[in-house]
């Protein structure tokens, strides 16, 4: 029998937005697909290093699937496809030229602060959702 893997959603552990969008993904994730870390812990890390990913470019959102690793749009898209409810109907804006799609994305994480504020820490799951945050 085949052993189930998670896919791995890496994002910004500070970031209001960031943290509003994980509890976004835990509330639609009804198959228990994903898994979490901030970028900015011990594992998040050791992801973006396996995966040559320069915390510097990708500083807001990655999803690990596997042995690859997918960034900015491109991650959010592959994210909505496995949500409950009509979210991967998204599925279909990966169409859209990465150059495009990627700028939208650039300019929302750029300003993601700004608009929704950020906090001191990385979010502390609650005990009833530790177990999807990855730690080491």
């Amino acid at each position: 029998m085949k052993n189930k893997q998670n896919d791995v959603i890496l994002f910004d552990g500070v970031c209001n937005l960031c943290n509003g969008a994980v509890t976004f993904i835990i509330k639609r994730d009804r198959k228990n697909h994903f898994r979490f870390a901030a970028l900015e812990s011990d594992i998040g890390v050791l992801y973006l290093k396996k995966h040559n990913i320069d915390p510097e470019e990708v500083d807001s959102i990655v999803l690990i699937r596997g042995e690859r690793a997918y960034v900015k749009a491109s991650a959010a898209l592959r994210i909505a496809q496995k949500l409950s409810g009509l979210w991967p109907l998204l599925y279909i804006l990966i169409i859209i030229p990465k150059f495009i799609s990627n700028t939208i994305y650039d300019y929302i994480a750029r300003n993601r602060y700004k608009w929704f504020g950020k906090q001191e820490s990385c979010m502390i799951p609650t005990e009833e959702l530790r177990d999807k945050f990855l730690h080491k």
